[in-house]
């Protein structure tokens, strides 16, 4: 990102957690875009408990993911910074935060926390598996983490019913994977989604420390840690947010196009995650239309961020957009990245998907 103080980013909401940690970094200003509005609404919830909570009910919350007190500090002290949307979300969603189970907590909730519930359920029925991923999440070492992992999670995590489950499409939707990114996986591995999954989830185990990974650590947990969490779930970060750079995310329930075109603010970075996979299957009309919004708003040099199921998009390659008044291609117009992309992507810490891109805006005449 290299985010300086005079950057505008554009990043897609989700939850909320990367537009939070990029405002420590202090650029100018972030949108937050989503077509989701359940997703703003899980982000204005948390910048109205930065600006009305103490750290400690706010970690609490969204570290811990359980709050028993959360429905009288919603009340009182968070809920009139809402939007209408987000009240009435979370006016009926609010239990999500204070269950009467102790294993559950908010990150349980959702389509993905569903198969996150789901797998802890299966794990209490396979006591060694729970026990070794236990070991596994707390070894000291890279060597340790590979010794554990050969010995004790590999030979029963990937049994027939684990690979069945992942190579249902109604597992891959409730994880946010459409149909067209589970395809063009199977397409690229011999052995389809459950055979990328386990690439995948040995890759981390043995290439990445997993005590401090807190993506894979929420997951198996429910929850984070104080010495293991984003950024914002500090005690620094959360005192920095609250001290102003938390004003500086304007969040926005749009597609990438429509807010573009409606603003006048120049972008000079941009986070796009995987949403253009899916569009080039099923709007690829709207793909280009993006990629003119894009361009149009973009700063001289200006960068884009993405993920893909693609190592390589070849449907990049089929797109076209009007630029300065005539039809151009788009691989005339940026320049990619590939080997930052693919040392970056050595160290990503959740590691599902098969590419990263940077693509950096060409000057032209």
């Amino acid at each position: 990102m290299q985010l300086g103080s005079d950057d505008t980013v554009l990043v897609i909401t989700s939850a909320g957690c990367n537009a939070l940690d990029y405002a420590l970094q202090g650029p100018r200003r972030i949108h937050a875009v989503d077509a989701n509005p359940r997703q703003t609404a899980l982000l204005e919830l948390k910048l109205a408990g930065i600006r009305h909570l103490g750290f400690d009910d706010f970690f609490a919350l969204f570290g811990e993911g359980r709050h028993p007190g959360f429905r009288d500090l919603y009340r009182g002290a968070v809920r009139a910074e809402l939007s209408p949307f987000a009240q009435q979300y979370w006016d009926k969603n609010h239990d999500w935060f204070c269950q009467n189970d102790a294993r559950d907590t908010f990150y349980h909730f959702g389509l993905s926390g569903m198969v996150a519930r789901a797998f802890r359920g299966y794990l209490r029925l396979r006591p060694r598996l729970r026990d070794g991923l236990e070991a596994l999440l707390g070894a000291d070492t890279l060597d340790a983490q590979r010794e554990i992992y050969a010995a004790r999670v590999e030979p029963l995590l990937w049994g027939k019913h684990l690979n069945w489950t992942l190579s249902r499409q109604i597992t891959m939707s409730m994880l946010g994977v459409p149909r067209p990114q589970r395809k063009e996986v199977e397409r690229q591995h011999v052995d389809g989604i459950p055979g990328f999954v386990r690439e995948a989830v040995a890759y981390v185990a043995r290439e990445l420390p997993l005590r401090s990974n807190y993506f894979w650590q929420l997951y198996f947990r429910g929850g984070h840690t104080r010495d293991c969490c984003p950024e914002y779930l500090t005690a620094d970060g959360f005192a920095a947010l609250k001290g102003g750079l938390a004003r500086r995310i304007v969040p926005h329930t749009t597609t990438v196009t429509e807010f573009l075109q409606g603003t006048h603010e120049r972008i000079s970075r941009y986070v796009l995650l995987d949403h253009m996979d899916w569009m080039s299957s099923y709007y690829p009309e709207a793909l280009a239309e993006e990629w003119d919004a894009i361009l149009e708003r973009a700063t001289p040099g200006a960068r884009v961020l993405f993920r893909s199921a693609h190592g390589q998009p070849a449907y990049l390659q089929q797109v076209n957009v009007l630029h300065e008044g005539r039809m151009r291609r788009l691989m005339e117009l940026v320049q990619f990245h590939p080997e930052w992309a693919r040392e970056l992507t050595r160290q990503d810490r959740v590691h599902t998907y098969a590419g990263f891109h940077i693509a950096d805006l060409l000057p032209t005449s």
